[in-house]
């Protein structure tokens, strides 16, 4: 299905069609069977990378192209229709450029050519094995001695743990609460970090997602972002970048199962007429559109607000919420339009569903987005 876009610029039309060429051509024919190896396409992200499409948030001064994330956006949603690994690959490296960006020094700074140009691949160590959801939690600790910080403790469920170039490490620093965490860019080399077995996932098998063990890791001192104490102000603001990043992939998968469902109901024949024509799936497949335009509607409004340095945080949560959850519906609506077809891994949808629960989870559980939502509401 064609979707009818708004684009405020030709260059945007430009880079949207060169999008969809790069995911036609480099994702679609990979995506079964790279999932099926659980092998992740470390080249695909080069790829995109050398065409410019892992920095488009990003001023062009540090290799970016300088593209409001309304258009970001929607070349994310274009990838996950059709491989949702790479699409959330570059939205967790996106997110990994975060930190030396908005809070490097000018030195850190000069390592953003080489990460938006997908030379250096990134990840984001926030979570932890005892403090998924609370990250004001966090016990990981890096300790001052002389000119480096010793990193101790464990992360858990790191996208690209084993193949990132790069680890943004959030560690305790100071006292207990949000003050007194800080954010630590490490390269991946360093000796006293440890990707673990990488987890046997539902979906996104080819996504490496690992523990990763930090025995007194010797990270430099100048490799500090924004000073000490800052680190969680840091995390936050990523996160709402990040959940809407997570909205459009989304957004995407949703497109790609609800194409493919119409597709089958069209030629799928049952009592000698087409079983799209048939109300209980025809109005199903109505749903599903409507659901689908209505997330990419308010997914693409959240970053028109970021992109004129307007609050957004809450409508990101907002999309967050409601785009995953109707991923998760019309996933699951797309297997029981195609039957028993659909239990099977001879069509996509199966891949599809099992692919959309975890976009319920990542980026702060849809429980945690709907605290945020009900606290700013219950605050007036």
């Amino acid at each position: 299905m064609t979707v009818d876009r708004i684009l405020p610029t030709d260059e945007a039309h430009d880079l949207l069609g060169l999008a969809t060429e790069l995911a036609d051509r480099e994702l679609a024919p990979k995506a079964a069977a790279f999932e099926e190896r659980a092998e992740f396409p470390r080249g695909v992200l080069r790829t995109l990378g050398r065409a410019g499409l892992l920095g488009l948030p990003y001023p062009e001064e540090y290799g970016g192209a300088a593209q409001p994330y309304e258009v970001y956006l929607q070349v994310l949603e274009i990838l996950a229709s059709r491989w949702l690994a790479v699409a959330e690959a570059v939205s967790v490296h996106t997110l990994s450029c975060y930190p030396v960006f908005a809070f490097g020094t000018d030195e850190q700074r000069k390592l953003l050519p080489n990460m938006l140009g997908g030379e250096l691949l990134g990840a984001y160590c926030l979570s932890e094995p005892q403090g998924g959801s609370d990250a004001a939690a966090l016990s990981t600790r890096a300790v001052r001695d002389d000119d480096v910080y010793l990193v101790s403790g464990t992360k858990a469920w790191i996208t690209h743990a084993a193949t990132a170039d790069f680890y943004n490490i959030f560690c305790r620093t100071g006292g207990p609460g949000p003050k007194g965490i800080s954010c630590l860019l490490a390269d991946a080399g360093t000796a006293g970090i440890t990707p673990q077995t990488a987890e046997r996932t539902m979906g996104l098998r080819a996504s490496p997602v690992a523990q990763i063990a930090f025995e007194e890791a010797r990270v430099p001192a100048d490799r500090l972002i924004g000073g000490e104490g800052v680190g969680f102000t840091i995390a936050m603001s990523a996160l709402d970048s990040g959940r809407l990043g997570i909205a459009a992939c989304a957004v995407g998968l949703a497109q790609a199962a609800l194409d493919y469902a119409v597709a089958y109901a069209r030629e799928r024949q049952q009592f000698g007429r087409s079983i799209i024509d048939f109300q209980g799936l025809g109005f199903m497949l109505a749903d599903a559109a409507t659901q689908i335009s209505a997330a990419r509607a308010l997914t693409l409004a959240a970053a028109r607000l970021r992109d004129a340095g307007r609050p957004y945080g809450i409508e990101a949560a907002k999309a967050k919420l409601f785009a995953t959850d109707m991923a998760m519906r019309v996933t699951t609506d797309a297997v029981q339009v195609l039957g028993g077809a659909g239990y099977v891994a001879d069509h996509p949808v199966e891949r599809y569903m099992r692919e959309a629960k975890v976009l319920q989870i990542v980026e702060g559980t849809n429980q945690i987005q709907r605290m945020v939502i009900s606290r700013a509401l219950a605050k007036g």
